[in-house]
């Protein structure tokens, strides 16, 4: 049995493939060629457009263009796969997951043309990738499954008939679906029609079918899945559970090893042999061949009553924390058996130590209802300890004094993150000697992980694996939902807007050549009588704006009256106020390029900093100093802040703004929060329309935003189903009835994200 290792991954030994290609993008892409470069195999990266600079594509031996950014023309392109493999003479294909990792068509075709698919036969592949057919499939061989309606062909009107014996709440799944996309929660009889049109949509759009089935909602449900591994010789075993309980609209968020509810129980192991039995007895079922996990609900009142919800024929995101806790590498396993290699680990040898948890890092907004997010890549710390060379290759994971922590990631400095996939940006996995002590490891990783130039989840991470709740392992899927509404996320504060301040004159003082003498060309405050304060205007990420004074002192260490701001800014005690705030003394100092660290008022703070920086190379009348960044982001303990720093016109704009607000003006224009695809346009140009009522879909990042008009009134279309769009570009405007104005609707103009739509990729 081998015994956890750092990583997972095994000495190079004589290769099983001489060439194989991997068919995904992103952390799964570079983590998948990561143990093929081990095994001593050369990997082939393959990549859309959107991904030419990508990490993934920098790892990889070699290369190949499949396509523009569209997933459809890319990486769902089977065609144009199996000719990058033809060119660079791959015998094998990884498929990651998501995008064509579960397609029954994929693994024919690579089949048809000679190429090794490295996952389970096309057997396997067409019975669990039908979610109805897979249920009523291993039912007959004595798997629990959840009650419900499971019927290929069955209309909207005949689920509808159909519900009243399920019965409410009850969950609409898509048949063709997995990793929880494109599933709805109706609570309500009248709710359920709506909901079902809603979701025949979304499962066209990311499936290519709109077959649906319906489920009983299990209350108070624990996700819990096992891993197995099965060969070509008859050899089935599991690598024990997954508790991924902590989810958000059926996405996993947090994922451990083991279970803690099987943990707790004094028949704890009993019930997981149980549960792994059932999970081999389905992958026997189909004869499967290569690692697959099945996953299963378990009632949290009567942990011993299980239910089949599905089997995932790939490798799973959460695959890490099972590789963690057995020492064993999943993919180094796909890979001999897709060889045909004999399974050697036998269901004795399976030992669980320790313990791990995973959390998903996300490029999104969580106060923005999870509005994902786009952007390059700035300043990247992703693993605790020394910055590494440039030109170096980037660590994946390392020891700390309590554990081990493990960064599977997408990104590279300068990456663009794009609004064209999946949000998901990288994965951070610890491990411990017990549960507590790997929760503290995952807690101390992301305080120190720093991803900036984009919005992440890292702090709303850091509030659930902190949350009371979840540290007692009292887990449940519905635990986010109940838990969002009472996190309180971290906001901008003076510390922040003063580091801000002075790192701004700290780069004026640096890039720029010192003015001709003489107090009328200086830019230090001087004036007859009390010198001004030097003001740096900030455009907070509200919209609203901070002003920020900051003055010499008459004595390095004193709290006096501000003086003319001569001199170094850098390391230097200085007078800050912040707003209307009280005069404090704050100095700036710099470790390294790529850090600040703040002294306010006599309490010290650290920060990454990057500063972005626009505009023409020389000076003119709204941009008269060269070398102030256009905007600063911020990074402190997971948590990051963009701040812009502003000319006196960008100030001028964002205060007539705020003014427009306090009066209660709506704007009429409904904007696309973020670059994407128009779905939907349920509206035709010149309707009369209610505030709150859908106008736009736009498709973003594998999910569907649903646009609404901000108030009553006649709408004006400027889109149709098709468009790319931009961020923030105009797709309607409502023209307000006369008389109705300066009505407050209480609605606003705004996104709902509750529907999912996916193109084929994640888990």
């Amino acid at each position: 049995m081998t015994t956890p290792s750092l990583t997972g991954t095994p000495a190079a030994t004589r290769p099983m493939f001489g060439t194989v290609l991997v068919a995904n993008r992103g952390e799964i892409a570079c983590r998948v060629i990561r143990t093929l470069k081990a095994l001593g195999i050369r990997p082939v990266a393959v990549y859309s457009d959107a991904d030419a600079g990508a990490r993934h594509v920098r790892e990889a031996d070699t290369a190949v263009r499949i396509g523009p950014a569209a997933a459809t023309e890319s990486y769902l392109n089977i065609g144009a796969i199996i000719e990058a493999c033809r060119r660079t003479g791959a015998e094998a294909v990884h498929p990651g997951y998501g995008f064509l990792s579960e397609n029954v068509e994929f693994a024919r075709a690579l089949e048809r043309a000679g190429i090794a698919f490295i996952g389970p036969g096309v057997e396997a592949l067409n019975i669990m990738g039908d979610k109805i057919r897979s249920k009523n499939h291993v039912a007959g061989y004595g798997v629990p499954v959840v009650p419900g309606v499971a019927q290929p062909g069955m209309t909207d009107a005949e689920l509808v008939d159909a519900a009243a014996g399920v019965g409410f709440p009850l969950l609409i799944k898509p048949s063709a679906g997995g990793g929880g996309k494109g599933m709805h929660v109706v609570q309500r009889p009248e709710d359920l029609a709506a909901t079902l049109a809603t979701a025949r949509r979304v499962a066209a759009s990311a499936f290519g079918d709109d077959t649906l089935f319906l489920e009983r909602l299990v209350t108070t449900p624990r996700h819990i899945e096992v891993q197995v591994l099965a060969d070509s010789h008859g050899n089935v075993i599991h690598l024990g559970e997954r508790e991924c309980s902590l989810q958000r609209r059926h996405q996993k968020v947090i994922e451990e090893a083991p279970s803690p509810l099987l943990e707790a129980l004094p028949d704890g192991a009993a019930i997981r042999a149980r549960i792994g039995e059932a999970a081999c007895n389905a992958a026997r079922s189909v004869n499967y061949s290569g690692a697959g996990t099945v996953e299963f609900l378990v009632s949290d009142d009567a942990p011993d009553q299980f239910y089949f919800m599905e089997m995932n024929t790939r490798l799973q995101v959460e695959h890490p924390v099972t590789e963690m806790v057995t020492g064993i590498d999943l993919v180094e396993w796909q890979v001999r058996i897709a060889a045909g290699e004999e399974l050697t680990v036998r269901q004795a040898d399976v030992e669980l130590h320790g313990h791990a948890a995973e959390a998903r890092v996300y490029a999104e907004v969580p106060e923005r209802n999870f509005l994902p997010s786009t952007g390059t890549v700035l300043l990247l710390d992703e693993l605790p300890g020394p910055q590494q060379r440039p030109g170096a290759p980037a660590r994946v994971a390392m020891e700390t004094p309590r554990g081990r922590v493990r960064v599977d990631s997408s990104l590279v400095e300068g990456v663009e993150v794009s609004s064209s996939y999946d949000p998901m940006i990288s994965k951070v996995i610890a491990w411990g000697e017990d549960r507590t002590e790997a929760l503290d490891t995952l807690d101390a990783a992301l305080a120190g992980y720093t991803a900036l130039g984009l919005d992440t989840n890292v702090e709303y991470l850091r509030l659930l694996i902190n949350d009371a709740d979840v540290r007692a392992g009292r887990l449940a899927t519905g635990l986010i939902e109940r838990k969002l509404p009472g996190l309180s996320f971290r906001r901008v504060a003076d510390a922040e807007l003063a580091a801000a301040a002075l790192f701004t004159l700290a780069m004026e003082e640096q890039n720029n050549t010192p003015p001709a003498p003489g107090p009328w060309q200086a830019r230090n405050g001087w004036r007859l009588g009390v010198p001004a304060p030097r003001l740096v205007s900030l455009g907070t990420p509200d919209g609203g704006v901070a002003a920020v004074r900051v003055s010499g002192t008459r004595d390095a260490g004193a709290e006096a009256d501000g003086t003319a701001l001569d001199g170094t800014v850098s390391g230097r005690t200085l007078l800050v106020a912040v707003g209307d705030g009280p005069v404090r003394p704050a100095r700036l100092e710099f470790p390294s390029r790529r850090q600040a660290v703040l002294t306010l008022d006599g309490r010290t703070s650290t920060y990454s900093i990057a500063p972005v920086f626009r505009g023409p190379a020389d000076p003119t009348r709204d941009s008269p100093v060269v070398g102030i960044p256009a905007e600063l982001f911020l990074g402190n303990g997971g948590w990051s802040c963009r701040l812009d720093v502003l000319s006196r016109e960008a100030r001028l704009d964002r205060v007539l703004a705020a003014l427009q607000r306090e009066e209660g003006a709506t704007d009429p224009a409904v904007r696309s929060p973020m670059p994407g695809t128009v779905v939907s346009v349920p509206v035709s140009d010149g309707d009369t329309v209610a505030a709150g009522q859908l106008l736009v879909s736009v498709e973003a990042m594998k999910m569907e935003h649903q646009l609404v008009a901000p108030l009553d009134g006649t709408v004006h279309l400027t889109a149709r189903p098709g468009d790319l769009v931009k961020a923030d570009q105009v797709l309607a405007t409502i023209h307000p009835h006369a008389g109705d104005t300066d009505a407050d609707t209480g609605a606003g103009a705004g996104t709902n994200t509750d529907t999912d739509a996916f193109n084929g990729e994640g888990a």
